[in-house]
Order: C-alpha cells, then structure tokens, then sequence
C-alpha cells in the first residue's frame, strides 16, 4: 500500500526535476534536503523506495544508507535505496553497493532510466489496475 518515494537530495533543480518526473507516474514524493533529515523522514514515514544522492551538505549518501539499514525501523533494513549522485569513479558504484544501497545510477538524470529503476522496485500506481 502506497507508493511514498524518498528523494534525498540537497540539489532544488535536481529535486524539482525527479518531483515533476514521479509525479507524473502517480508516486508521492518526499523531499529531504540533507542527509540527517532524510534518515529522519524515513523512519518518520512509510517509504516504498529511497533515491538517495552521495554528496549531501552535512553526511554524505553513504552513511545515510548505512544508518538506515541500521536503524531501529526494522523494514528500513529492507527499503530499496538507489544512489543517484555525480560520482562516476572506479570503485564508487562498488562503494554504495557496499554502504547498502541496491542499485547505482549516475547523473545527469535520464528520465526513462529513472522511470525503469523505480518501477522495477516499486510499480507505478497509473499502471495498477
């Protein structure tokens, strides 16, 4: 039941861009701007998926998965995360696979992949019947 998305991302273009793209498909958005508010927002929440940037302002993505995964909210423990951040080194895929993100996704943000990673976690509701 539901289909509450968590976006935490500290970037308003980026935000405004993955708000406007889910939102077409029928998903509510969570928006959280840092990292510390976004593990907040989620054990406050019920979240079906979590997009989760790496370079936030005060924690970056990896400890924000590593702290959900950890947290006291038991099904955190089993939300999809899919890291979508700017940081296309070797080795940084591996990293947020590791800090226990599900999938990996580089920017700039393609809307049909984006589209396609968060449906395969999480059906869109105008496709429900």
């Amino acid at each position: 039941m539901g289909h509450n998305i968590l976006y935490v991302e500290d970037n308003p273009d980026n935000m405004m861009l993955v708000k406007r793209a889910l939102e077409s498909r029928g998903y509510v958005l969570l928006e959280a701007v840092n990292g510390l508010s976004g593990v907040a927002l989620a054990e406050e929440k019920d979240v079906d998926l979590i997009l989760l940037d790496i370079n936030l302002p005060d924690i970056d993505g990896y400890e924000v998965a590593r702290r959900l995964r950890a947290s006291a909210k038991h099904n955190l423990a089993y939300v999809p995360i899919i890291a979508i951040t700017a940081n296309a080194l070797k080795g940084d895929a591996e990293k947020a696979l590791s800090a226990g993100c599900d999938v990996y996704m580089s920017k700039p943000i393609n809307i049909r992949e984006l589209w396609a990673r968060v449906e395969a976690f999480v059906p869109a509701p105008e496709q429900k019947n």
